[in-house]
């Protein structure tokens, strides 16, 4: 039987969650998720548990926060004034936003806290700083 490598393409079914147990993403009731080995479409404390599965091999993955979405970055956060931000933009907690970079790049943030003056945006990845589990079943192998 064939196992997964580096340059195969794989398709997995999984279940991420988090520390406490809370479930953040999930392949269940949808189709399973597609990508090249080692090729960097995935975390890649993912990437790495592939290597040596079979089809039908199932296993839980620990991905500590440097091998998933990185530390959260406090530099990352931004206050800026609410003046600035037009009256039709939503500003509730929690509500995903887009920025635009120095070189016309979207960056998704997300707002962090409103005040009477300013609001603070967040463009830290939401799972950043957190160490994540994945319960992975592989599906299929396409050799690369």
């Amino acid at each position: 039987m064939s196992t997964a490598k580096a340059g195969d393409t794989v398709q997995i079914h999984y279940t991420g969650t988090l520390s406490d147990g809370a479930v953040f993403d999930s392949s269940d009731g949808r189709d399973p998720l597609e990508f090249a080995v080692g090729s960097g479409m995935i975390i890649p404390g993912l990437d790495a548990a592939i290597p040596g599965m079979a089809v039908g091999d199932k296993k839980v993955v620990e991905v500590p926060a440097d091998q998933a979405y990185g530390p959260r970055n406090d530099q990352a956060r931004q206050a800026i004034p609410r003046k600035d931000i037009p009256a039709e933009i939503p500003l509730e907690i929690g509500t995903q936003l887009q920025m635009q970079g120095p070189e016309g790049q979207v960056i998704p943030v997300t707002v962090a806290e409103v005040t009477e003056t300013d609001v603070t945006l967040d463009a830290n990845h939401p799972l950043a700083g957190k160490d994540l589990t994945f319960a992975i079943e592989m599906v299929a192998i396409q050799p690369g």
